[in-house]
């Protein structure tokens, strides 16, 4: 039966996780394609819409967390990593890198597919890949990624830098998500810059004070030794 739910990407290896994934996700409402290497995942990536990456971080012609960077790097497309290794460094990375959330293996399916569903609703939309999003609308104000363009619940419109703007389309195509500041430079910047950039926080002040938001924090919270979150409603206006 065709399926109408989010489009889920699985790559792994191994031919019966494959298998037991795509069967396990497809009968919850998912459309399921399979990839058995990064080759093949790219290929999938290219021809078809994905809304989610279910990544293995073994594969046998890539390193998953070199496919989660480079895939990064051109997409918001959510990615969840499956992991058979003890250590945390390489979860962790993988966190750093841009991944939503990881899974260490064996795992239960039904897991899988809660930690999915999570992502989709952190993220609030089912495709961050696409353009179709008109607008987002948060705490009075209208912003526009075609147009890059704020305006206040006036009508006059806030005037951002193209740093400034960046950094609030991070936030707002993840709302409620904690971001740290090497995500947000990975986001915004690549890695480019070094361990120790403090640029972030001043583009987050400097959004702050044209947001109003300044000594109230009550947009964009900080949260020690965790980064930044935005803590207000998003509401999305799609395009027709």
């Amino acid at each position: 039966m065709q399926q109408d739910g989010p489009h889920i990407l699985v790559v792994d290896d191994d031919l019966e996780i494959r298998k037991l994934l795509s069967r396990y996700l497809a009968a919850q409402g998912f459309r399921v394609t399979a990839a058995g290497d990064g080759r093949e995942m790219d290929e999938k990536l290219t021809t078809q819409r994905i809304d989610f990456v279910v990544l293995d971080l073994m594969l046998p012609d890539a390193s998953g967390l070199d496919l989660c960077r480079a895939l990064r790097a051109r997409s918001r497309v959510p990615v969840i990593l499956l992991t058979a290794l003890k250590e945390d460094v390489d979860r962790i990375i993988g966190l750093e890198i841009g991944a939503d959330d990881y899974l260490g293996k064996p795992f239960n399916p039904r897991e899988l597919v809660a930690r999915i569903r999570a992502v989709l609703r952190r993220t609030s939309v089912t495709d961050p890949t696409s353009s179709a999003v008109r607008a987002y609308g948060f705490a009075g104000f209208r912003a526009e990624p075609d147009l890059r363009r704020v305006t206040a619940a006036d009508g006059s419109e806030v005037p951002l830098t193209g740093a400034e703007f960046d950094l609030l389309m991070a936030f707002l195509e993840r709302p409620g998500r904690i971001l740290s500041r090497d995500q947000l430079l990975d986001i915004t910047r690549g890695r480019e810059a070094g361990p120790f950039d403090r640029s972030v926080d001043v583009l987050v002040s400097r959004l702050r004070r044209k947001l109003g938001d300044q000594g109230a924090f009550q947009i964009l919270k900080t949260l020690r030794n965790g980064g930044y979150q935005l803590s207000v409603r998003v509401d999305i206006e799609e395009a027709p």
